[in-house]
């Protein structure tokens, strides 16, 4: 059989159908408020019920992030539907059947998981219900509501900064353009899932407020029916109605509660590479230290009066035992580390160095007083102005400029930068930062400042304070940040050696998507001339400030001429 990749749907055959399927099942919860179910459709639907939750709270705890399971706080609404639905078809069922119910979920919760029968199980059974509700309302589910409050707070905050940190490392070259679209489409739906866990936790503890409304609303119906309309007596009644009730809440809580315990386990949960259960692991056994001392105490707890001895001692021992394999294995590893460490230092005095060394295209280089205006934890202009140069560029000139690396120089002034070319300084300036640049002043402005060059265009300029900022600008200069400054050289001087920045690789990179719509003009281009040439004269055209993303009429230029010259210095 041939599967759908990464298509669970179509192993089934459910390809394109998973919605119909989900569509049906809500049309089916909505029927069950309004007909009557059966008692064994109705046990089967509680088993359902419990089954859905424990694969909730099963897929929650193998989760290695919560966005693994972003469809959670949509699934916890249709299942707090489905549980009233429960609820309602359980509740009609019970007050119009009685004493002849035959329900077997809710009778066994109420009798066999209570461990008694009788007015001993229905007093037990109410304080298991009344437990039940308490820890899911005051512990976990207030605590995940709050948690939630606060982590989708966090994460709007969070969110402008870790998209400088990704375009950052986009414009570094640390990242690939799929990854940083992935990385920001990712924290889109990171934000989006905790801003929708804040409202689903609400559906948590609105459930369980209902679960111990809808109860108590039950006793106090089924005694009412059982005593003013079927003639039992209030003993009589209580034993049945309050009993199947008993059951009822029981066996409606118990899956609220794992499904409250999941929604706090996936609110609480950090990304990380294992599951729940791999981390709890991995950090319970990160100190061997701390079970001698669990093993020491638990020995010495069973040598003092009335605590049960032998167990204590079964319990040190095998606490014992764990903290000396964990002793054994914390040494193994070690030792395996160190042996690690010493054959790396032997490869490294082995290892040949290569002597081409591969430069970065482009590079701007910053002294150390200048790192603040790259500094992604914050909000930088700069690097947003990077990716808007690369943008730029390669619409008006038609080239797809290079990731530009961003280091800082130890040996460049504090306040100077330098932009480099495949290592070859191509163009540097100085900037104060906390400082405006007014652009082409005159000896006669009388504007206070330090006299200066704009580095971009070689104009007189003044570095002025904020309060002179102001002025300059009513008088009509124009008055620049340093952010402004450097992007503003930066894309001058990438225009100015834009040919230069053309590679052969470059060329025949164009070529081979040029050559999906325009196979035949290629293909005639290349009979008479090699990448090579093509590359001379895209260059010229470049070193002109020609465009050249009008390739069509370039390439279709270089074939009507062929026959008459193949001097590439011709179409220049």
């Amino acid at each position: 059989m041939d599967l759908e990749k990464n298509s669970v749907l179509g192993y089934f055959g459910l390809n394109n159908k998973a919605d119909l399927v989900v569509s049906v099942g809500l049309i089916l919860i909505v029927a069950g408020f309004i007909l009557p179910l059966p008692a064994f459709i109705l046990d089967a639907l509680i088993a359902i019920n419990l089954m859905m939750s424990l694969l909730i709270i099963l897929i929650v705890l193998y989760s290695k992030r919560p966005l693994d399971f972003s469809v959670f706080p949509t699934l916890l609404l249709v299942m707090t539907i489905f549980g009233l639905v429960l609820n309602i078809s359980s509740t009609r069922l019970i007050l119009i059947k009685g004493i002849n119910f035959d329900g077997q979920m809710i009778r066994t919760f109420g009798t066999f998981v209570v461990g008694s029968s009788g007015t001993q199980g229905l007093v037990v059974g109410f304080i298991i219900f009344l437990i039940i509700i308490a820890v899911q309302f005051i512990v976990i589910t207030k605590g995940a509501t709050r948690v939630a409050e606060v982590a989708a707070r966090f994460a709007l905050d969070a969110l402008p900064g870790k998209q400088m940190a990704i375009d950052s490392a986009y414009s570094s070259g640390n990242l690939t353009e799929e990854e940083a679209t992935r990385q920001k489409n990712d924290l889109q739906s990171e934000v989006n899932f905790y801003g929708a866990m804040d409202g689903a936790s609400k559906f948590v503890s609105g459930n369980v407020k209902v679960g111990f409304l809808i109860t108590l609303i039950n006793i106090l119906g089924g005694l009412i029916v059982g005593v003013t309309l079927q003639g039992l007596n209030f003993n009589d009644a209580i034993n049945n109605y309050v009993s199947l009730t008993v059951g009822d809440g029981l066996v409606s809580q118990l899956p609220a509660l794992l499904i409250s315990t999941a929604t706090g386990l996936i609110v609480t949960r950090s990304i990380s590479k294992n599951s729940f259960g791999g981390e709890i692991f991995e950090q319970f056994t990160s100190y061997a230290g701390i079970y001698w001392i669990v093993s020491g105490f638990l020995l010495f707890l069973a040598f003092l009066p009335g605590f049960p001895t032998l167990i204590l001692i079964l319990l040190s021992l095998l606490i014992g035992f764990f903290a000396y394999s964990l002793s054994n294995l914390s040494r193994d590893r070690e030792l395996y580390e160190k042996q690690k460490a010493e054959e790396q230092i032997l490869s490294y005095a082995d290892k040949e160095i290569t002597p081409v060394v591969p430069l970065d295209p482009l590079a701007l280089e910053i002294g150390y007083n200048l790192v603040p205006i790259v500094d992604d934890s914050k909000t930088s202009e700069l690097l947003d102005r990077i990716v808007k140069i690369r943008r730029e560029i390669a619409l008006e000139f038609g080239i797809v400029v290079p990731k530009i690396r961003i280091v800082d120089n130890m040996r460049l002034e504090p306040n100077e930068y330098s932009f480099k070319l495949r290592g070859v300084e191509i163009g540097h300036g100085e900037i104060k930062l906390g400082k405006f640049l007014v652009i082409n002043v005159g000896l006669d402005s009388g504007l206070e400042g330090d006299l200066t060059k704009d580095p971009s265009f070689g104009l007189p300029s003044l570095w002025v304070n904020d309060d002179v900022r102001e002025i300059a600008e009513k008088l009509g200069y124009t008055v620049v940040d340093p952010p402004s400054i450097i992007a503003t050289h930066m894309t001058e001087l990438i225009k100015r050696h834009s040919y230069e920045i053309l590679t052969r690789q470059d060329v025949q990179n164009i070529l081979d998507v040029f050559k999906k719509d325009y196979g035949a003009i290629v293909e005639e281009v290349l009979k008479d001339f090699s990448v090579g040439e093509i590359q001379r004269v895209l260059q010229g055209l470049l070193r002109e400030q020609v465009s050249i993303r009008n390739l069509v009429t370039i390439f279709e230029t270089i074939a009507d001429f062929t026959n008459v010259t193949k001097d590439t210095f011709f179409f220049n």
